[in-house]
């Protein structure tokens, strides 16, 4: 569920995994570009990056209901839900202080509300450095 509430200029999202186990509630930036990453894994699942802050996320139900997944680095933790497998939320290495929420886990979520970008998972690197010189706020997930 999306609100229209305003705090400092966020909203509040609230959404959760499938079988309802995993639940939370945030506080994020309505007007953040989500990115839509064509890496290995988030090809796979579907993520669509949308970021909040760490202070500003409560997970609300689920906390013994996660699973953690590493990969590559390992500096990234993928968290999925151990009853339906739907990875909702996850600790990106890009944004240690943030966590990247799946916005197709958010309730009521309307792709056309967003601006999306693509982003070149398969070549984060050079990705990545794109990124930064065309859209210094934006960081690329993972």
């Amino acid at each position: 569920m999306i609100e229209n509430t305003k705090n400092q200029g966020t909203i509040k999202i609230t959404g959760g995994c499938h079988c309802g186990a995993v639940q939370f509630e945030a506080w994020v930036d309505p007007n953040q570009q989500l990115l839509d990453c064509n890496c290995s894994l988030c090809a796979m699942t579907g993520h669509l990056h949308m970021m909040a802050k760490h202070q500003d996320f409560t997970l609300i139900t689920g906390r013994d209901r996660l699973n953690s997944y590493r990969f590559n680095t390992k500096q990234a933790e993928h968290l999925f839900c151990s009853v339906c497998g739907i990875k909702s939320f996850y600790q990106p290495r890009s944004h240690p202080d943030s966590w990247s929420i799946n916005a197709r886990c958010v309730k009521q979520f309307n792709a056309d509300d967003w601006q999306i970008e693509t982003f070149d998972g398969q070549n984060w690197t050079q990705a990545k450095a794109k990124l930064n010189t065309t859209k210094p706020q934006t960081e690329p997930p993972q």
